[in-house]
């Protein structure tokens, strides 16, 4: 069969990757693509963005099935497109798809239907937004409503810094229409966590546990990023939080999306915040798998991933279960000069090494010209290993990735600190 993967990045490598090991594949296309799926063997680059053109392509090569990778086309309705001339393909409709490309109706969408999340308030009027500030003080967080890239969230640690990204987005219209609408809610304290799951509007198989750095640097400093290393499996979710997060937060959430008749198929993601003292909070929903999360993930995967999406599909997902490796996978990112403000561009990129069973190197901002591979966007890379341990497989993945180098690369050093100190 051949199967069609929509986007460019790191997680999407992971997913083309990962569906082209099924002996049931014979091609895997990826639309568009980055430097890594143009050199992948098994994976073929597509240069298509537009949905109409995509939706000609699957019907023009039969594609078998479409996973969409980015939430971007998912707010757009690439799967109600899809649907409408008979296409099989992973992911929730345009109006499922606003538990992730609207903040606003996540939190109204939780509160009906109680599932634990911070209080929170919405707010188009600045004068108000700031008023909630000056009553509620800081730390607290700001959100834009809409989708930013992963750049519409500001913890704000003060006041001033609160004020500043309401102006930021209410007054200086600097996030246009994702900035329109903010809400304000409550900061958290705890360890975050990410728990991602299959859906097929009724049943869900959670994915392995996973935990990402949002900070751009070292002891989590600097300003938050889309993510800048990743490990799986996250021993701050124990057997017993992980019952807890399906019974509280998943299936309240397939539920509630159900009654509403917003039927949730796709991959699911819940950012969790997790108290000192066990209380659980969702901090976000993501409608598609997460990035860097999704590379750490796929590296530990053993059942064929082509069997899953398939069954998810039929609404079959009660009947499977996922096999895993037991090892830890640790997946470190390598991102441009100057990321996550005003990353770099056109640096190029050299001595990247083989792949191998315990290691991997997934692209994400990179792309092929002529020869020479570059950097293309603001987080590049992603080396993912595999090991016993989490000292393991973190050591591993740092001696590939400190052989890689490009102009201005900036990558942490401790990616896993907060399983090695648990430990």
């Amino acid at each position: 069969m051949k199967i069609l993967v929509i986007g460019s990045g790191g997680r999407e490598h992971a997913l083309a990757w990962r569906l082209s090991q099924s002996p049931k594949v014979s091609r895997i296309f990826v639309a568009p693509g980055n430097a890594g799926t143009a050199t992948e063997e098994g994976l073929e680059n597509i240069p298509l963005t537009h949905i109409p053109d995509l939706v000609a392509f699957a019907q023009k090569e039969n594609i078998a099935f479409t996973i969409v990778g980015p939430e971007a086309p998912l707010a757009l309705g690439i799967v109600d497109q899809f649907r409408q001339v008979g296409l099989r393909i992973f992911g929730p409709t345009q109006k499922a798809a606003q538990l992730e490309s609207s903040k606003d109706f996540a939190k109204q969408f939780m509160k009906r239907h109680a599932i634990p999340t911070a209080a929170s308030e919405t707010f188009t009027d600045p004068t108000l937004a700031h008023a909630y500030i000056t009553q509620h003080g800081a730390p607290i967080v700001i959100k834009a409503d809409g989708l930013a890239a992963g750049k519409g969230v500001v913890v704000a640690m003060d006041e001033v810094q609160a004020h500043a990204a309401i102006d930021h987005m209410l007054v200086d219209n600097r996030m246009g229409t994702a900035g329109a609408r903010v809400v304000i809610e409550a900061f958290l304290e705890g360890e975050e966590a990410s728990f991602i799951v299959l859906s097929d509007g009724r049943n869900a198989l959670a994915l392995a546990t996973s935990q990402d750095h949002k900070r751009l640097k070292d002891g989590d400093q600097g300003p938050n990023t889309g993510g800048m290393g990743a490990y799986s499996p996250a021993p701050v979710i124990t057997p017993a939080l992980h019952a807890k997060v399906m019974r509280e937060i998943i299936m309240p959430t397939l539920n509630g999306m159900q009654k509403e008749g917003l039927p949730y198929t796709g991959f699911l993601y819940a950012g969790l915040m997790i108290s000192p003292t066990g209380e659980l909070n969702t901090l976000e929903f993501n409608c598609r798998m997460g990035d860097p999360e999704t590379q750490p993930i796929l590296m530990r995967l053993k059942s064929d991933l082509v069997d899953l999406i398939e069954q998810a599909l039929d609404g079959k997902l009660h009947e499977t279960q996922a096999q895993w490796d037991s090892r830890v996978a640790l997946g470190i990112v390598l991102a441009a000069h100057g990321y996550p403000d005003h990353p770099r561009q056109g640096d190029v990129i050299k001595a990247l090494p083989a792949n191998s069973e315990e290691a991997h190197v997934f692209h994400a901002g990179t792309t092929l010209k002529n020869t020479q591979i570059q950097v293309s966007g603001g987080r590049v890379l992603c080396v993912t290993a595999l090991g016993h341990n989490v000292q393991t497989a973190k050591k591993i993945a740092y001696a590939v990735a400190d052989h890689i180098h490009f102009d201005g690369l900036q990558m942490r050093r401790d990616i896993g600190h907060r399983a090695i100190d648990r430990k």
